[in-house]
């Protein structure tokens, strides 16, 4: 699903970088956080979830605003989004787009 979405935000104008798990997420932002303006992980990751990682992204770096995304309605019930946007799957490229940009938007108001 990852490549999916991946293809979508091209697809839509925007840069991506695809990470496969939580960790490579990690990786990544601790190279150059500043390059990434959100980050959109799925709640259900390998390793570490979604809303784990958001909370180490937010922990170690004040930016990128995170949007997850999840299918699972299981799993919300259970852990929510806590406080993080959700974009429910199956969702459409505008959706996608909005939510996103809604995000980044609000990140940098509140710059």
């Amino acid at each position: 699903m990852g490549a999916f979405s991946s293809q979508r935000l091209a697809e839509l104008g925007f840069e991506t970088s695809w990470a496969g798990n939580a960790h490579a997420a990690l990786k990544l932002l601790g190279e150059d956080a500043h390059r990434y303006a959100a980050l959109f992980p799925d709640v259900v990751m390998p390793g570490m979830s979604g809303v784990e990682l958001a909370r180490e992204v937010g922990r170690r770096w004040p930016q990128p605003p995170v949007v997850l995304t999840s299918g699972y309605s299981h799993v919300l019930v259970q852990e929510g989004s806590h406080g993080f946007e959700l974009l429910h799957k199956p969702y459409s490229p505008e959706d996608l787009t909005r939510a996103l940009r809604t995000a980044i938007r609000e990140a940098v108001r509140a710059r």
